[in-house]
């Protein structure tokens, strides 16, 4: 699932915390959700789907979950059309190329490609002079979807133990390394990523879609499990041995697969099938 920004309704100013959940301190407290706008969740519900295409009854059913009325929904289908996100073909909705590229690392972050590693990290350093602002940016997308960390401007890297191609943006831009660092690694990946922080808010969402699982209609769960997707996507997956104890990332997973099975088994009473 997924939440990508473009063109939009008014936000939700719906209460959706989730009670029973605690702040990243660890505090008793409520976990606050990015509210779910009418073109949330429609591609939320496509980029879970597969294949990724529904007709526009299923997505106005599905909207209708969360209070949304259906000519919103239409008019966000619409607008999605104009701006290249979806394309319609007879009388049904599927997400353009772009955007499959999105599932296709949705999907990745679901269930990583591993390695066993032996140590080695890889080092990428930019190689290319005056790049242009768009240039830049497509390079750091790039190298967050690769899940590599900026040691400092222009030099990424990680722990060699993910199995994924290289755009070509990252190819023409860097020249890739191996090596391995000096001193403690784990010390290093600590450095790299905020890794207290990730667990903290894996934790929160676990418990949030445990919570939810027992509510009355899925919108609750269906909210969750939107953030859920999108913290699993900032996930660095790195070797166990430079990760805290307990990390979270195969129980957020897990909690999320269970969602998706018991959508997928719901969704076609709102396709009409």
């Amino acid at each position: 699932m997924d939440d990508t920004r473009g063109t939009r309704e008014p936000p939700d100013t719906r209460d959706r915390s989730v009670p029973g959940a605690t702040d990243a301190d660890g505090a008793p407290g409520a976990l606050a959700l990015r509210p779910l706008t009418a073109r949330s969740v429609v591609l939320s519900t496509l980029l879970g789907h597969h294949p990724p295409q529904l007709p526009a009854r299923a997505l106005v059913r599905v909207g209708a979950l969360f209070g949304t009325a259906e000519g919103t929904i239409r008019v966000a289908l619409t607008r999605m059309v104009a701006a290249g996100d979806l394309e319609q073909r007879g009388g049904a909705y599927r997400l353009t190329d772009r955007l499959l590229a999105r599932q296709a690392r949705q999907d990745d972050s679901r269930a990583p490609r591993t390695r066993s590693w032996d140590g080695g990290w890889e080092i990428a350093v930019v190689t290319t002079d005056r790049r242009a602002a768009p240039e830049r940016a497509a390079l750091r997308q790039a190298m967050a979807a690769l899940r590599l960390a900026e040691l400092r401007e222009g030099t990424w890297l990680r722990p060699a133990n993910l199995v994924r191609p290289r755009p070509s943006v990252a190819a023409e831009q860097c020249a890739w390394l191996t090596g391995e660092p000096e001193g403690d690694p784990a010390r290093l990946a600590a450095r790299l990523w905020n890794l207290d922080g990730w667990a903290a808010r894996a934790r929160l969402l676990a418990a949030a879609l445990d919570g939810a699982a027992g509510a009355d209609g899925p919108a609750e769960r269906f909210t969750v499990a939107a953030a859920s997707l999108r913290h699993l996507l900032t996930d660095p997956v790195l070797p166990a041995r430079l990760l805290p104890p307990d990390w979270p990332g195969a129980g957020l997973r897990h909690r999320y697969d269970a969602f998706e099975r018991d959508f997928q088994a719901l969704l076609p009473r709102y396709a009409g099938d």
